[in-house]
């Protein structure tokens, strides 16, 4: 899923928002120069890395109306077990944070970048709209993203690395499908042992002076309904029988259509939406559920 050489570049431009927490991510940068016309966008170099795993207390269960999927039918728990291929979002389920929020403060911006990813999450917006919007706020330059992954190590969820552990000795494909960048997951997926080649993630773009151009909106994450196409993608290359999508978006619910995920699990230990937690197959607030679930 590397970007393409020739890729349309997605100019932008708008607002401001702040957010609290600290997105980490990672000492590890790789830069890839694109040969049309002077375009440069950074992937990753291997570095140590130092993952933090974060202390976060799960959400509780507000108004949700519809509290049934909190525990598991027996058809969702086979499909569980059964399945052959895992997908992850990564910001808020594999990570506590969001990625483009915690850059933009990095960047001197925030708040009304964490407001329009709240709309992007809760899905009031289209999803490329609300990207466009975001990166216009800040436009991140080569250099001030570099700084950030030097100094912001990934802040990982509890229990994320022994679900992983546990799902790749049970022989069971991980993939990470994110509306985030792969600057940013490349690192995370590194601490995971998950291959570069089962990252579906978006590309920031840069010139030859580092100054920030858009977007690579080929890639599929780039747009609404991208994680779906993602993961169709991936089963029909890799003829899966039974795959899962665990989020806590509207996109990550969007991927269970299909042709696409069999089962969409919401972990809503950083984030509840309820929108989204209620339309959900099974609703956890701790990977532990999961991990048991495995015994």
């Amino acid at each position: 899923m590397e970007a393409i050489t020739t890729s349309r570049v997605v100019p932008v431009q708008l607002p401001c928002r702040k957010l609290s927490s600290l997105f980490a991510n990672s000492s590890c940068i790789e830069l890839r120069r694109y040969p049309c016309r002077g375009l440069v966008s950074i992937m990753n170099h291997p570095k140590l890395l130092r993952p933090v795993t974060a202390s976060v207390q799960p959400q509780e269960l507000s108004a949700l109306g519809n509290e049934s999927n909190v525990v598991p039918s027996k058809e969702i728990l086979d499909l569980w077990r059964s399945a052959e291929a895992i997908c992850f979002d990564v910001d808020s389920t594999v990570c506590v944070d969001e990625g483009i929020d915690e850059l933009a403060e990095f960047c001197g911006a925030g708040k009304a970048v964490a407001e329009w990813t709240a709309r992007a999450m809760g899905g009031s917006v289209p999803f490329e709209e609300a990207l466009a919007a975001r990166l216009s706020l800040f436009k991140p330059s080569l250099s001030k993203v570099e700084e950030y992954l030097e100094k912001r190590p990934p802040r990982l969820s509890p229990g994320i690395e022994e679900l992983v552990k546990k799902l790749r000795a049970n022989n069971i494909d991980v993939y990470l499908i994110s509306g985030g960048f792969r600057q940013m997951i490349n690192p995370v997926a590194s601490i995971l042992g998950i291959p570069r080649e089962n990252i579906f993630a978006n590309n920031l773009l840069f010139g030859n002076s580092g100054e920030f151009l858009g977007f690579d909106e080929n890639e599929p994450t780039s747009r609404s309904g991208g994680k779906a196409k993602a993961v169709q993608q991936i089963r029909k290359g890799r003829l899966y029988k039974t795959m899962a999508m665990i989020g806590d978006g509207a996109t990550d619910l969007e991927a269970r259509k299909p042709g696409g995920a069999d089962l969409f699990i919401c972990y809503a230990g950083v984030q509840l939406r309820e929108a989204v937690a209620a339309k959900a197959d099974w609703l956890i607030f701790k990977f532990e559920s999961l991990i048991n679930s495995l015994d």
